[in-house]
Formats: C-alpha cells, sequence, structure tokens
C-alpha cells in the first residue's frame, strides 16, 4: 500500500492552511497567525473529554490535527461552552507578547479550516460533542 496522499502533502496542505487563516484574520504573515490558530485550537480542546478530542481530532488534517494534541494537560477538566468575552482572552493567552490575535480570531481560523477538511465528517463529528462545539467553529460567512 503507499502512503496515503494526505500525509505525502501534509506539509503543503499546513501551509495553504496557514495562508487561509491568515488572510482571514486580516494578518500580515503566517507567522502572525501561527499563535492565533494553536490559541483557538487549544481553546476548543479545553471544552473536550479526552474521547470527544480524538473523535475530533480524526477529522482534521495531519498537521492541524498534530497541533491540536500537542502540549496537551489530559489532567484539565473540560471547561464549558458558553461564548463569552473571555474567549478572545484564552486564545491571545498563547506567547502573549508575540500573538496577534485579532477579535474575530476564532471565526477566522474556522473560516480556514473548513476549508482544508471534509465538511460532512467535521459537522458529523462536531454533532457528536457537547452543545456549543459547533457554534465554536462558526465561521464569518456564516454570520458570526
Amino acid at each position: 500500500m503507499t502512503i496515503p496522499s494526505e500525509y505525502q502533502r501534509a506539509t503543503l496542505e499546513f501551509e495553504r492552511f496557514m495562508v487561509d487563516a491568515r488572510d482571514a484574520a486580516g494578518l500580515a504573515t503566517t507567522n502572525m497567525a501561527w499563535n492565533m490558530v494553536v490559541g483557538v485550537l487549544r481553546a476548543f480542546r479545553r471544552r473536550l473529554s479526552l474521547q470527544q478530542a480524538i473523535r475530533f481530532a480524526n477529522v482534521l488534517p495531519p498537521v492541524v490535527r498534530a497541533i491540536f494534541v500537542s502540549d496537551w494537560d489530559f489532567q484539565d477538566s473540560p471547561l464549558p461552552f458558553d461564548q463569552n468575552n473571555s474567549l478572545i482572552d484564552e486564545v491571545r493567552s498563547v506567547r502573549r507578547e508575540h500573538n496577534f490575535s485579532p477579535d474575530l480570531a476564532v471565526q477566522a481560523v474556522a473560516q480556514a479550516l473548513r476549508r482544508h477538511v471534509d465538511t460532512a465528517a467535521f459537522d458529523q463529528a462536531l454533532a457528536s460533542l457537547p452543545i456549543g462545539a459547533a457554534e465554536f467553529w462558526t465561521t464569518l460567512r456564516d454570520g458570526a
């Protein structure tokens, strides 16, 4: 069996994702978008159990999946999915001195991510997660 194409093209696909995230957020560079992407993924992960997070990770592109599970403290209890003003503060807490996340960081990452996943599988995974998970990934074009 050959190496699956998603792994053969993982770096190229990740670069495309980062450009989409950068552009959706209105940032100047993908380096500026990096902390935003990490912050959004970690904020979402903090609201899931281990089993739920793995189910979600399985629908992510390989490099995004690796970022999603990296540096994870499995002892933390999941937070609620209440959408409040502290969410952007949580996203901006990742390497705070180098974090340029705009107010719509979550929606910008959602917009970029949806361009790089199987949307049916992504939505199916979200539907199996707690209430609020699908709302978290509302995109800019969805009116968020």
